[in-house]
């Protein structure tokens, strides 16, 4: 409705009326609200380009949820989530704190972790992604209320960190610990020409190493890319999801890189 009230109907116009002259005031605040409503450039270079959702038609595709400054929620290989460590500014979320956002409904998403599993919520209020398949369980319904935002569960909860670092959804109730902020590394402009982000233009093998820079770490000093074939690389480009496979290949490779090095 908001949409709605702020549109002026104006009266019709005939021969003789006297124009009125422009209300300073209303104009200074129509400016001030544009002002408000503009992209916080800082806050998103302070982010690693990764913006924050401000609207329900925004929660799609790959996002990364942050429950303090720069701390997003962790996807960790038994199915459980954490809270990430801080990270730098200009930095990033790193690949196991990015998720999938799928649109279910008006009100309704799913949630996917870099493992491949859907975001549920157990009967005790435990966060865990072990899911195949989209159920009951597996349906998040993003709440906007005066510019904050906060994420209900199947169980009427909403998502919150708990004393011991763990991912939970156990209050009924939006508190401080509630309110968290999404943000989205997807293309917002819709203007004509290639909309894709940078890391995305060029070969498939280009676009993997691009994806490897942004979000691998190299403590090791090494480039770890995935061995596997491209074939369905060629394909998620045409479908409009190489964003989420490329992930899911570097979430893998780390995974068989690390188990490997454990042997020695």
């Amino acid at each position: 409705m908001t949409e709605y009230s702020s549109v002026r109907l104006g009266r019709l116009k005939f021969k003789g009326d006297k124009k009125k002259k422009k209300n300073k005031k209303a104009k200074s605040k129509r400016e001030e609200e544009k002002r408000n409503n503009q992209i916080d450039e800082e806050d998103i270079s302070s982010h690693g380009g990764w913006w924050p959702v401000k609207t329900f038609d925004d929660f799609t595709g790959a996002v990364a949820i942050e429950l303090s400054p720069h701390c997003y929620i962790k996807a960790l290989d038994n199915g459980l989530f954490v809270l990430g460590g801080p990270h730098v500014g200009g930095e990033g979320p790193s690949p196991e704190e990015i998720l999938t956002a799928i649109r279910l409904s008006d009100t309704k998403v799913a949630l996917k972790s870099g493992y491949g599993k859907y975001l549920g919520v157990s009967v005790d209020g435990i966060v865990m992604g072990r899911s195949d398949a989209i159920g009951g369980l597996e349906q998040w319904e993003p709440v906007f209320q005066d510019d904050k935002l906060a994420i209900l569960g199947s169980n009427d909860c909403f998502i919150s960190v708990n004393e011991e670092g763990d991912i939970v959804a156990t209050n009924k109730k939006v508190t401080e610990n509630e309110i968290l902020q999404v943000r989205s590394i997807a293309f917002k402009d819709n203007t004509e020409g290639d909309n894709r982000p940078d890391e995305e233009k060029g070969t498939l093998q280009e676009c993997e190493v691009n994806y490897v820079k942004k979000f691998q770490s190299f403590q090791d000093k090494k480039m770890k890319i995935s061995k596997e074939d491209r074939k369905n690389l060629k394909r998620a480009r045409e479908e409009g999801n190489l964003h989420e496979i490329l992930l899911d290949r570097l979430v893998y490779c780390n995974y068989i890189y690390n188990k490997i090095n454990l042997r020695f």
